[in-house]
């Protein structure tokens, strides 16, 4: 899987903020996606701290599709220099971590949802925006300027 953070690309915090169908999300989404978040969390800190090779990992939220067939999990590590290896290991324990899931969910859920991992890029939008603010050179208004807008 191809995670593309950039200018031109849809950032990551724009994906979770809206789900697929730009509607809100149910009450049992939010619901089963608090559950799952808690439950890997758990997973990660428990039964596979081998994928995360001793890095913080963060479960930044976790979007359920309206059929819940479907659990979207962002990700965020500290220290993040090898965040892509770290979530491509995990993308591709996925079959390992919805098994550990479905031991905890299986008296609440009928269907364990299938898991996709992305990165999480919150905190790297706001410090790039930051950074664009910061670079900005806004000349102070003119006098002149100034009476035109008390006017």
């Amino acid at each position: 899987m191809v995670i593309l953070i950039g200018d031109a690309e849809t950032t990551v915090s724009q994906k979770y903020h809206h789900s697929d169908t730009d509607q809100m999300e149910s009450k049992r989404q939010q619901k089963v996606g608090r559950q799952i978040q808690k439950d890997l969390g758990e997973i990660f800190q428990k039964d596979a701290q081998h994928l995360t090779s001793g890095s913080f990992i963060t479960i930044t939220a976790v979007r359920v599709t309206p059929d819940l067939g479907i659990a979207r999990a962002y990700l965020s590590f500290l220290p993040d220099k090898n965040k892509n290896f770290l979530l491509q290991n995990i993308q591709e324990n996925t079959r390992f971590i919805r098994t550990k899931l479905g031991e905890r969910v299986r008296h609440q859920l009928r269907i364990v949802p299938h898991l996709q991992f992305y990165l999480d890029d919150t905190a790297e939008y706001a410090a790039k925006m930051d950074l664009l603010f910061s670079d900005l050179v806004i000349p102070p208004a003119s006098a002149e300027e100034d009476e035109d807008t008390n006017s």
